[in-house]
């Protein structure tokens, strides 16, 4: 197995005696990382295998008796239920079971949708669980080659140790090309691009026709073409709207839906800025940039970076910086747009201080690429003190006192 940055904190985690959800969309990995993370005593289910799931439909209380027909020892038996949400009945079947005796199970959820669990009304075990997710690789999982390890980062992800078996190295181009899906990355380049497809058409087109029960299908694939073109982008749902030829309600019912399945994100607008103009409207997100060019129905290759890579770069950078904010557990992603079309492209806020981020394809950055920021650290004197623009610049530069130009693999 690949190393993985959240092996060692799921681990820990994995020791307090409560129930663990995973979360994740499909392909990132969970059920790979869980079964190193386990012990090899573990009992699994996996209910994407039809006999089972079809088992534990038609009687939920049969769980809970094998459950209890387990020995009892010193320490915790581990129970890994896989693609849970395919059974919600289990969630109430496992909080019986925890109420009986907390110490003599320990168990894992694992699922890829939370659409399911939530419109069943199914109950997710408050104050018994602890709520975990998985995303796809981040900076600090994959090597960059011809560059050592960062000096600075905005958001640093430590690991305990070096990893023992790191995924393949990819230079900037690789990532905005295929993205960072774990077997995507692992993938021979001739195939990385099938995958990709197969992933927008077998993974994510039919996970959703079995989750969410759309009642016009060749809409919703017009709809997930039409926010796969427009990932990263403030969201309009009026023309979204028209051009998928679904109403306003649908559609902002569909852009949940990729969140429900894990494959997609929203940016909300800053709301603490003192100009009175700002847009509200948020940004949404593909989660990965590789997903992202396989559902627009784009050719995928080099080309589709060299083409326009400003854009693609600006998406890369968001979503490392959701994927880092989300692992960390602390801080949230903003953007500042206003009417007179001034922008920030990426606003962080946590523990109380405020950082300002652009995003330039240049590797020759300069102080016309930071104006934005130095308005916005004026307006904001008392929570942001720096601001950066994420470039491909070969080494950090300090563009402005309060503003330094940093390159993307030092992100």
């Amino acid at each position: 197995m690949f190393a993985r940055w959240f092996e060692n904190p799921l681990r820990v985690a994995l020791r307090r005696p409560y129930v663990h959800i995973v979360f994740g969309a499909r392909q990132t990995g969970k059920s790979t990382l869980l079964r190193a993370a386990l012990p090899d005593d573990a009992v699994s289910y996996d209910l994407a295998e039809p006999g089972l799931r079809g088992r534990f439909l038609a009687d939920p209380g049969s769980f809970a008796a094998e459950c209890k027909a387990m020995p009892k020892r010193r320490g915790p038996t581990f129970v890994f239920v896989d693609e849970a949400q395919n059974v919600p009945a289990l969630f109430d079947a496992v909080q019986h079971l925890y109420d009986l005796d907390r110490r003599r199970w320990r168990f894992v959820l694992c699922g890829s949708s939370s659409r399911k669990l939530r419109s069943t009304g199914t109950n997710l075990l408050p104050g018994r669980c602890l709520l975990h997710r998985l995303y796809p690789l981040t900076l600090a999982e994959r090597a960059t080659p011809d560059h050592g390890p960062a000096e600075r980062s905005l958001l640093p992800m430590v690991w305990r140790q070096p990893p023992s078996n790191p995924f393949p190295e990819a230079n900037l181009e690789t990532r905005l090309c295929y993205g960072e899906l774990p077997g995507v990355a692992t993938a021979a380049i001739r195939d990385r691009a099938p995958l990709l497809r197969s992933y927008a058409q077998a993974h994510l087109e039919e996970e959703i026709r079995r989750e969410a029960l759309v009642k016009d299908w060749a809409a919703f694939l017009r709809f997930l073409q039409l926010a796969a073109r427009e990932s990263g982008q403030i969201v309009n749902y009026a023309a979204i709207s028209r051009d998928a030829g679904i109403s306003q309600p649908t559609v902002k019912s569909y852009y949940q839906l990729l969140e429900d399945v894990f494959v997609g994100f929203t940016v909300p607008a800053w709301s603490k800025s003192p100009r009175k103009n700002v847009l509200s409207t948020p940004r949404f997100f593909l989660f990965d940039v590789g997903v992202r060019h396989a559902a627009a129905g784009h050719e995928i290759g080099p080309a589709i970076v060299r083409n326009d890579p400003g854009p693609v770069f600006e998406q890369w950078v968001g979503i490392e910086l959701w994927k880092r904010l989300n692992y960390r557990g602390k801080g949230t992603l903003h953007f500042l747009r206003t009417k007179d079309g001034a922008e920030v492209d990426f606003v962080v806020e946590s523990a109380g201080k405020v950082t300002p981020i652009e995003v330039k394809w240049t590797d020759k950055p300069s102080a016309t690429d930071c104006r934005h920021l130095r308005t916005f650290l004026d307006e904001h004197r008392g929570t942001a003190a720096h601001g950066y623009v994420v470039c491909r610049c070969p080494r950090p530069m300090q563009l402005e006192e309060r503003i330094t130009a940093l390159p993307w693999w030092q992100l």
